[in-house]
């Protein structure tokens, strides 16, 4: 009779989901207030004019407007949303 020796059962196998981390509205972007700007480990990019980070380092829009990316101090790249002008 054939035998086939026991095979050890494989050590890989698992995977963790995707944290869905990233850039989520881009430079000249209309946005509205509560939108989440920047999903980040860390601080990556800095809140700039009316927008506020949130305890995972989240970026989010304060006030509606377009969105607006610039370098400043130390090399840090700032977010920030500038209200569009009623008329």
């Amino acid at each position: 009779m054939a035998h086939k020796k026991a095979g050890g059962s494989s050590r890989n196998g698992r995977d963790s989901a995707g944290q869905r981390l990233g850039v989520k509205c881009f430079d000249g972007e209309a946005v509205i207030a509560g939108n989440i700007l920047v999903r980040q480990r860390g601080t990556k990019l800095f809140a700039g004019r009316n927008v506020s980070m949130g305890k995972d380092h989240t970026l989010f829009a304060r006030t509606g407007g377009k969105v607006e990316y610039k370098k400043g101090y130390k090399r840090r790249t700032y977010v920030s949303v500038i209200p569009e002008a009623k008329n």
